[in-house]
């Protein structure tokens, strides 16, 4: 028997995230949007990809593509950024066992390779796309309830809180709370969620406020809605969901 001409094996995920302020004198204008579509294949690996844009000034502009094998962990990622509209970055990243490797151009520096060795392979990476903070999340071991758990070794591609330096490597650790199961109302609908904390970023030039993310409590670990408190006071929420299994 013939195979059929075309091929569709993964599953799609399509989605738009708001970004607003919650500053007193700003509350609820709108400061940014995020665009992202993730690919699930027929192997478990994923992809997402992501345009992001933060009209505060100086304004950010960031295109990611980033992809994890069938146990999630990362493979390679892609960045490219503007600031304040003109061309600051883009990189390229590859994770491997025991290293991590970066071959950048930047307005500033020019061009950039970078090597860093790895304790252990990489178990995530932040490349400041809403979309993936709560990619991070799976990694919280749930069964031993709530409270604290830290990720010692987590790379970024820039350690602005913004986003909006290099892109490079940079290193961190990541100190995360889980607070519990709760069913959330946002913009895109009703879901059945999981609230984390990210309470610590040792190893940041200046630590992040706490940052509150709401994710679906299932295998995708969708971003469903987060609010920064500290000087940052902003939120972002989930305004638009789509599912394509490509069955007709």
């Amino acid at each position: 028997m013939n195979e059929p001409i075309l091929q569709r094996d993964h599953r799609s995920i399509r989605g738009t995230v708001a970004y607003t302020s919650n500053k007193p004198e700003r509350k609820g204008q709108e400061r940014g949007r995020e665009f992202f579509s993730m690919d699930v294949h027929q192997d478990g690996s994923r992809s997402v990809t992501a345009h992001c844009e933060i009209d505060d000034r100086p304004s950010v502009m960031r295109d990611i593509t980033y992809s994890l094998d069938a146990d999630w962990m990362p493979t390679d990622c892609f960045v490219r950024l503007n600031v304040g509209d003109e061309f600051t970055g883009s990189a390229w990243f590859r994770f491997a066992e025991t290293f991590a490797e970066c071959e950048a151009w930047t307005a500033a520096e020019g061009r950039v390779s970078q090597r860093m060795n790895l304790s252990r392979p990489l178990v995530t990476f932040q490349n400041h796309a809403i979309a993936c903070d709560a990619w991070h999340l799976r990694l919280f071991d749930r069964s031993k309830g709530p409270g604290v758990q830290v990720i010692e070794e987590v790379l970024l591609s820039s350690p602005d809180h913004r986003g909006a330096t290099g892109p490079m490597l940079f290193r961190i650790g990541m100190g995360i709370e889980y607070v519990g199961e709760e069913t959330i109302d946002v913009i895109a609908g009703r879901f059945d969620a999981l609230h984390f904390r990210f309470v610590t970023t040792p190893g940041l030039p200046q630590e992040h406020p706490p940052y509150d993310v709401w994710c679906s409590n299932d295998d995708d670990f969708l971003f469903l809605r987060g609010t920064v408190g500290g000087y940052m006071l902003t939120h972002y929420e989930l305004t638009d969901i789509q599912h394509d299994d490509g069955s007709e």
